[in-house]
């Protein structure tokens, strides 16, 4: 055989395969192949329409006393009995501590001899210058002497007045003795015991009393979101909210139980750059206690025009960008960017980037493409499956329309 022969033959052989190979694709682009035609992709969508949204936010929180009152002493002396159980409820007005009464009991009884004895002065200037006044008149006595004596009678009314306030005040330390609760709730470690010397005027308190239900919740939102809400509620379509405030505990459960804002601060704290929301929750069984750390979850606002999407519809760039496809005239998927930066039950809430009626793609999205043509049928309807092709057994394709399976 000729060395020529093998290479032209090898030659024809590899043109027959390349000839092959396109009328295989060509027969495939024309619908002859084994797998049927590729028609448009089928997705599924839903109609969205705009609905009334909570904007709900979840901030750090902590727990503060309804009411704190520091017990203090209002006289010095040496404390000689303690009327309460730490830990306890007391009643406001209830006797907490006793401080030794005996010098303050002394003092009483001599501002009332003072008292006694300036009202006897007062008694006797007063007859004098009544004596004094006709013989006056009379010039049996100079006129000089009868205005010293009015004047001493005055001054010794006066004197009694004095004595008369110092006897009160002399009353008033001996009640400061006892030493009452200020306020209802429950109080702390004693911080002095029997026996200790107190002052006045002495920085550390004898006891700390906490009302405790009702319980505050100090929340803290940064002036930046603050502004954000306001700047949205002066817009249309932006109410207040009004719903409760859930608060999640240290550990991750709900308290179970509700509270409701009170009041916002009006100032900034120069130093976190947040301003405090505070709210208020029962407190039946004392399971919030002040200095607590919570996560306080409630709506600040209702957007009355925002839309429900569910998540798959919407995927991200690496720039954190939200977008979705939506169905438009001549059935081709077009991109969107939306604003979608909270989340309601599984569906993302859109407040920018949608229209009332818009078809929003939620299935079928993974291989869509930009202005791709596509067949769209209501999400979740079920597709046709079509019989196989050309004889292929079980290599048929499914058909691309969407009606409910009619079985075979």
């Amino acid at each position: 055989m000729h060395p020529a022969f093998p290479r032209a033959t090898l030659s024809m052989l590899a043109a027959a395969l390349l000839l092959a190979g396109c009328s295989h694709e060509e027969a495939q682009e024309k619908g002859g192949g084994r797998g049927g035609a590729r028609g448009p992709a089928q997705v599924g969508f839903v109609v969205v329409q705009p609905t009334s949204v909570a904007q709900t936010v979840e901030l750090n929180a902590r727990v503060t006393a309804y009411e704190q009152s520091e017990v203090r002493p209002q006289v010095a002396g040496v404390i000689r009995r303690r009327f309460f159980t730490e830990g306890s409820i007391v009643r406001r007005g209830q006797t907490l501590y006793e401080i030794d009464p005996r010098i303050y009991s002394a003092a009483v009884s001599e501002a009332q001899a003072n008292l006694q004895s300036a009202r006897a002065n007062a008694e006797a200037t007063r007859v004098n210058a009544e004596r004094l006044r006709p013989l006056a008149q009379m010039e049996a006595v100079s006129q000089q002497e009868y205005t010293n004596a009015a004047a001493a009678s005055r001054q010794a009314q006066a004197s009694v007045a004095q004595t008369q306030a110092q006897l009160e005040t002399a009353r008033i330390n001996l009640r400061f003795t006892s030493v009452p609760a200020p306020i209802t709730g429950r109080i702390g470690r004693s911080l002095a015991t029997v026996g200790a010397l107190v002052t006045a005027n002495q920085t550390e308190p004898l006891a700390v009393i906490q009302r405790l239900d009702p319980i505050y919740v100090d929340i803290q939102q940064s002036s930046a979101d603050l502004l954000a809400l306001r700047r949205a509620l002066s817009r249309d379509g932006v109410a207040p909210g009004r719903a409760a405030v859930r608060l999640k505990l240290e550990d991750g459960s709900d308290y179970g139980l509700t509270g409701t804002v009170e009041f916002a601060e009006s100032i900034v704290d120069p130093s976190t750059g947040t301003v405090t929301l505070r709210a208020r929750f029962a407190n039946p069984n004392g399971l919030l206690l002040p200095g607590m750390f919570a996560r306080a979850v409630f709506a600040q606002s209702i957007n009355s025009r925002a839309f429900l999407v569910p998540q798959p519809a919407i995927s991200r760039s690496p720039a954190g960008e939200a977008t979705l496809f939506v169905v438009c005239p001549g059935n081709k998927a077009v991109q969107r960017k939306v604003v979608a930066n909270l989340t309601q039950g599984t569906n993302w809430v859109v407040t920018q980037g949608l229209q009332p009626g818009d078809k929003v793609i939620v299935q079928g999205t993974g291989n869509l493409r930009p202005n791709a043509p596509i067949q769209p049928v209501p999400a979740n309807s079920p597709q046709r499956v079509a019989p196989p092709q050309g004889g292929q057994g079980g290599q048929g394709g499914q058909s691309g329309a969407a009606s409910p399976a009619k079985g075979g």
